[in-house]
C-alpha cells in the first residue's frame, strides 16, 4: 500500500523541478510550464489509478472499462498521459509532442478545458531556447516530474487539498521571483485571508473577482465557506491575460471547485459576467486589481452601456476607481459587500477621483480603510490598503486602521473631507503582521 505524501514533501519536489528553468527562463514565463505539467501529471495519475481499479474489477472486459473511464472527471485520450510523454522524452520534437497531447486533452474535455492550453507553447524558441537547449530542458522537466515520490494518485495524496495547496505554493514562489510581473497573477495569502474574512461570504451567495489573476483570492473566499461545511456557493471571475486565466481555471480544478465560472477578457471594456443584458449581481465582490492602470478604457467608459461610472469617470492614466466603480455596481443592492486592494493614492488624489470618492462617502458605502504593511506585494513598495464597502451599512462612521508609518491624508468623509485618525493600540499597528488572526478577529468585531 502506498505511503501517504505530505505537503512539505510534495512542495519540495515540485520546487526542485523548477531548477530546469531557473536562471535561464524568466520566472513569469516558466511558471506556466511547471503548473501545466503539474496539472497533466495529476490528472494522469488519477486516471491510471482508476483504470487499474476497474481492471481489477472487470478483468479483460476492456469495453466495459473504457465505457466507465469515459465518465471520469477528466478523460485522457490515448497516448496523452504523462507517462506517454515521459516515454518520448528523448524525441527530437518533444515540444511539439507535448503541445499535441495538450490539444487532444483540451478537445476531449472541451466543456471544462476549452482554451486552457492555447496560451502555452512547449515548442517556443522565444521562451525555451533553440531546439537542442529546449529539448534538454523539456527532457529534464519530464524526468523531474517522473520522480517516484511525486506519485499523485488519490490513494497516496489522500485529499485534493494537498494538490491545490502545492499549486498555490508554487504560484507564491513564482511571484517572489517574478518582480513587478507578480502583481499580474498573485495576491499574498495574508491579504487574501484578510479580505475573505472581512467580506464574510455566506451560504447561497455568489462571489466574484473581476481581476482574478490565478484565482487565489476567490479560492480563499470559497475555503472560508468550506471550512464551515458550507458547499452552497458560486464563484465567478474574469481575467484579462490569457495565460493567467488558464492558471486560474486549473487552480479551481485542483481545489475541487469545478463549477467556478472564470471568463477571459477585459472587465472594464468588455465584462463577460452578464445576465439579462446587464452585469451580473453578486453578494460579494473582491479583487486586487492592477494599481493605477494606465489606458484602462476611459473612452469606452464614457459610453458604458451598463452605467457603471455614473459617479464620474476616473482619469485616463489611473484606473483604480474604474475597478472600484465596477465592483460596487455589480453587488446586490440589499447585502452587497466589496473588498478591494488599492494604492494609497486612491485615498487622497483629487480631481475626478476626489469627486467619485466623495460620492461614495455621501452614499454611506465605505465601511473601512485598512492599511497594509509596506513591501507586502512582490515587485512594488507602493503603500497599499484594503477598502471595504457595504450596501447595508447602518452607521456613518468609517473604520480606519492603518499600518505603522506615515499616515496619508484621507479626504473621505462628509465633515471637512477627512477620516478619523487610526485607532491607537494594537489595531494601529496594521494588518497582516505577526498576529494576522488576532487582527482579523479585531476587525471583524469592529466592522460587524
Amino acid at each position: 500500500m502506498s505511503t501517504k505524501i505530505n505537503q512539505d514533501e510534495i512542495n519540495g519536489i515540485l520546487w526542485k523541478a523548477c531548477d530546469t528553468f531557473r536562471g535561464t527562463v524568466d520566472a513569469a514565463e516558466y511558471k506556466n510550464y511547471i503548473l501545466v505539467m503539474l496539472f497533466v501529471k495529476y490528472i494522469s495519475d488519477v486516471w491510471q489509478e482508476h483504470y487499474e481499479g476497474l481492471k481489477e474489477k472487470f478483468g479483460d472486459d476492456e469495453e466495459m472499462i473504457l465505457r466507465r473511464m469515459q465518465r471520469e472527471r477528466f478523460v485522457l485520450p490515448t497516448g496523452c498521459s504523462f507517462q506517454n510523454l515521459y516515454d518520448q522524452r528523448n524525441e527530437a520534437n518533444i515540444g511539439e509532442i507535448i503541445n499535441i497531447a495538450l490539444e487532444h486533452i483540451e478537445e476531449t474535455n472541451k466543456q471544462k478545458l476549452s482554451g486552457v492550453f492555447r496560451n502555452i507553447d512547449f515548442n517556443s524558441e522565444a521562451n525555451l531556447g533553440q531546439t537542442k537547449d529546449r529539448n534538454t530542458r523539456l527532457k529534464h522537466l519530464l524526468e523531474d516530474f517522473n520522480d517516484t515520490r511525486l506519485d499523485l494518485r488519490p490513494s497516496r495524496v489522500g485529499n485534493l487539498d494537498v494538490i491545490g495547496n502545492a499549486y498555490e505554493y508554487l504560484i507564491a514562489k513564482f511571484a517572489a521571483g517574478a518582480g513587478k510581473k507578480a502583481g499580474e497573477f498573485y495576491t499574498p495569502a495574508e491579504v487574501s485571508e484578510l479580505i475573505a474574512e472581512l467580506v464574510n461570504p455566506q451560504a447561497g451567495e455568489r462571489i466574484a473577482d473581476p481581476a482574478c489573476g490565478s484565482g487565489s483570492l476567490l479560492i480563499k473566499c470559497g475555503n472560508q465557506l468550506l471550512k464551515n461545511g458550507i458547499k452552497d456557493f458560486a464563484l465567478y471571475g474574469q481575467e484579462i491575460t490569457g495565460a493567467t486565466w488558464a492558471l486560474a481555471k486549473m487552480n479551481m480544478f485542483l481545489h475541487g471547485m469545478d463549477n467556478a465560472r472564470i471568463e477571459w477578457g477585459d472587465t472594464i471594456r468588455s465584462p463577460k459576467l452578464i445576465e439579462d443584458d446587464t452585469t451580473m449581481k453578486f453578494e460579494v465582490v473582491v479583487a486586487n486589481p492592477p494599481f493605477s492602470l494606465d489606458k484602462w478604457g476611459h473612452d469606452d467608459a464614457a459610453n458604458d452601456p451598463y452605467k457603471r461610472f455614473h459617479r464620474g469617470l476616473p482619469p485616463k492614466s489611473k484606473g483604480d476607481y474604474a475597478f472600484i466603480s465596477h465592483m460596487i455596481e455589480t453587488t446586490t443592492q440589499d447585502s452587497g459587500r466589496v473588498g478591494v486592494v488599492v494604492p494609497h493614492g486612491v485615498l487622497f488624489r483629487g480631481s475626478s477621483e476626489g469627486k467619485i470618492r466623495q460620492q461614495l462617502i455621501e452614499e454611506n458605502l465605505l465601511d473601512a480603510v485598512i492599511g497594509l504593511p509596506s513591501n507586502l506585494f512582490y515587485g512594488t513598495g507602493i503603500p497599499a490598503a484594503v477598502l471595504i464597502f457595504r450596501k447595508d451599512r447602518n452607521r456613518s462612521k468609517v473604520l480606519s486602521e492603518l499600518s505603522s508609518g506615515p499616515t496619508p491624508p484621507l479626504p473621505l468623509s462628509r465633515e471637512g473631507g477627512k477620516l478619523p485618525p487610526p485607532a491607537k493600540g494594537e489595531a494601529g499597528r496594521g494588518c497582516c503582521s505577526s498576529t494576522p488572526a488576532a487582527t482579523i478577529r479585531m476587525l471583524r468585531t469592529r466592522i460587524g
